[in-house]
């Protein structure tokens, strides 16, 4: 066979590779905003656009129902309580995971993660099955007059458990990352344990923990599955804004529940401005830390 006849394969140069990378980046660019057009922003418009469907003073209007502004405020109120209690309960749990040696650190790390892996709908039938009229404890409650299920109380409980991991997840890792060189610096300095955790670990962590509480906000105030079977949709008293858009929907009051719905959407947008500030500020923030 002559040499003539063999074709040979074409060599890879730099201009071909860079070609097929930049490819490559514009495939997985565009399918990636393909997915989040579809999931996401055209959702999103959705809503927007349906709630102003019969014009502005119509959406409007539907804040002024009774109903509508008693979701609104156990929506706030729940979140009011659920958050700090998260924030604080996560920075506790961190602190302790990442800067101390204990028996039982993994397991307290399984249980933080377990409102991940089990349904919402699980939560809620937990307090059900502890609380509820024919629960471990409900004849104990009922007699001394105590509410929990079908009450307030019992939705801020469910939405307690669903959040409570948001805290900490962020904040393990990055107190684990640290050390505890620092910590052991001041206490050697002659700081006492309080001083060292507030002028010491806090500043540390504050950029993570504002994004964890940011994240548990979001959760404790779109939350549905949890609130769903604890709140027994008592309108005007039990039920927060995810129960009531529900509720307007299966009436066929189109408006006012995507009215209501834009506030939900509304809270993602702002969330999601604020996640992109803070991770901007948190890796400017650990980008110094490293220089230093």
């Amino acid at each position: 066979m002559a040499m003539s006849d063999l074709t040979l394969p074409r060599a890879h140069t730099p201009e071909r590779a860079t070609s097929e990378s930049l490819l490559a980046r514009i495939a997985l660019i565009g399918t990636a905003g393909c997915f989040l057009a579809a999931v996401l922003f055209l959702p999103l418009i959705v809503v927007f656009v349906e709630g102003f469907r019969k014009g502005a003073e119509v959406f409007f209007d539907s804040f002024t129902d009774s109903d509508t502004l008693a979701a609104v405020r156990l929506t706030l109120l729940v979140a009011a309580i659920a958050v700090p209690f998260n924030a604080v309960f996560g920075l506790s749990a961190s602190w302790a995971i990442a800067k101390f040696s204990f028996k039982g650190k993994n397991l307290l790390l399984t249980l933080i993660d377990l409102p991940f892996s089990i349904s919402p709908v699980i939560s809620g039938l937990v307090y059900v099955l502890l609380f509820g009229a024919h629960g471990w404890l409900g004849h104990w409650l009922k007699a001394n007059g105590v509410e929990i299920i079908f009450a307030v109380p019992g939705i801020v409980l469910a939405t307690v458990l669903v959040t409570f991991p948001f805290v900490a997840r962020e904040l393990i890792p990055l107190m684990q990352s640290q050390g505890t060189a620092e910590e052991e610096a001041a206490l050697t300095l002659g700081a006492s344990g309080w001083h060292t955790f507030f002028n010491v670990t806090l500043p540390n962590v504050k950029w993570a923990l504002l994004y964890g509480v940011l994240l548990c906000n979001a959760r404790a105030m779109g939350e549905f599955g949890a609130v769903s079977v604890v709140s027994g949709h008592i309108r005007g008293l039990t039920n927060t804004m995810p129960l009531h858009i529900e509720i307007l929907y299966n009436e066929y009051n189109f408006v006012a529940a995507f009215a209501v719905a834009t506030m939900l959407a509304g809270l993602a947008l702002v969330t999601l401005a604020a996640k992109t500030l803070l991770e901007w500020r948190f890796s400017h923030s650990l980008a110094a830390a490293h220089r230093h």
